[in-house]
């Protein structure tokens, strides 16, 4: 077996290092020091350029203007940007995109699937329901009237929010089918309240009151929403990683300058233990990653579905990703609180991805029920 990644893979990661380079991770407020959103709007300046360099249409097909690659790109790309925090869209617009690529009407490919690979529609998904233990689907209800369907509920910490274009909502009908509706954020009865995650940004919490929904904007399709969940959580996976790969390096050149009894911490055996450790959460962390990317890619076969696969990944990625900056913070003293030093701030975002999409609890029970629907012997 090859577990190389392709050249075109290897490409979008080396056209994402170059994008983020400059990318400095405490170019807006801490959250530590600003009662509110730490910004009101998410890194403009960074989506154009990476609009320029093709990233966001990495899953497009080509006759959208997109690359036409699989979901391993895209996570190579988030592992980039996690590494700088960058405040941008990336994961939600890619994911809703080829959502709609893969099960929307025509009408609503045409009308989206270009401009969204250009930057000029901004997509986000309201993936969290009620609480990371709550199905996000269970949370709203469709109901059809003619033509059109009719949508009532509550969606909280949506990303990007208030920044968005559009944002795709999945529903239950009476029947229990879910459906995606992709919602414009100024529409007749949606309507946002604040939220700030721990990181700082500004969530929405999505409020639905009869709201009027044509049907070309509507995915009817069976598996649909199960796909874009998926993606989600690989590409938040993603993130968890990219995160803790830079603050690992980051406790690493710390703790080889930081010294006592005239010796670089480093040299000590119980953190060089401690940071031996990290570094194999890490590894398993992009072990679980790379399986669950390539199995939603390339639709192959398992002993358990490919959401298993997901839910070994975000379970790893939550609970690796909670010890590395634990660990760091704890290596780094009372330097790694430092307001001044970005640590803090990488602490923030990884408790924010060790709860999006559920925390590693409730992958763990998704993961049992899969295991009593599909016995292993």
């Amino acid at each position: 077996m090859d577990f190389t990644f392709t050249e075109e893979q290897q490409a979008a990661a080396e056209a994402a290092r170059g994008v983020f380079a400059g990318v400095a991770p405490d170019a807006v407020p801490s959250p530590s020091l600003v009662a509110g959103a730490v910004a009101d709007d998410f890194d403009r300046t960074l989506w154009t350029r990476l609009a320029e360099a093709d990233l966001l249409s990495l899953l497009l097909d080509p006759e959208y203007g997109g690359a036409g690659l699989d979901p391993i790109a895209l996570c190579l790309v988030l592992r980039e940007s996690a590494k700088v925090l960058a405040r941008v869209p990336l994961l939600e617009t890619a994911a809703a995109t080829a959502a709609v690529q893969a099960y929307g009407s025509p009408e609503l490919k045409s009308a989206l699937l270009a401009r969204a690979g250009r930057g000029e529609t901004v997509l986000t998904v309201a993936a969290n329901g009620r609480s990371g233990h709550n199905p996000a689907e269970r949370a709203v209800t469709a109901r059809q009237d003619g033509d059109d369907w009719i949508l009532d509920g509550v969606q909280t910490a949506v990303p990007w929010a208030h920044t968005a274009d559009l944002v795709v909502v999945p529903a239950h009908t009476a029947t229990d089918r879910v459906l995606l509706a992709v919602i414009p954020r100024t529409h007749p009865g949606v309507a946002l309240a604040e939220q700030i995650s721990t990181s700082g940004e500004r969530l929405g919490e999505l409020r639905l009151q009869s709201a009027r929904i044509t049907s070309r904007d509507v995915i009817d399709a069976e598996g649909s929403w199960e796909r874009l969940r998926d993606l989600l959580t690989c590409g938040t996976c993603a993130l968890a990683l990219g995160l803790g790969e830079r603050v690992l390096a980051m406790t690493s050149e710390y703790t080889g300058k930081r010294e006592q009894f005239g010796f670089p911490v480093a040299t000590f055996q119980a953190v060089a233990v401690q940071a031996a450790d990290r570094y194999i959460d890490l590894r398993a962390m992009e072990a679980t990653l790379w399986q669950a990317a390539w199995r939603i890619g390339s639709g192959a076969s398992g002993v358990l579905p490919a959401s298993g696969d997901v839910a070994v990944a975000k379970i790893w990625a939550s609970e690796g990703v909670r010890r590395v900056v634990q660990t760091a913070q704890h290596l780094h003293g009372g330097f790694g609180a430092d307001v001044e030093y970005p640590l803090h701030r990488y602490h923030a975002w990884a408790k924010h991805l060790e709860l999006q999409l559920g925390p590693a609890a409730a992958h763990e029970e998704a993961l049992g029920d899969l295991l009593a629907a599909h016995p292993l012997g």
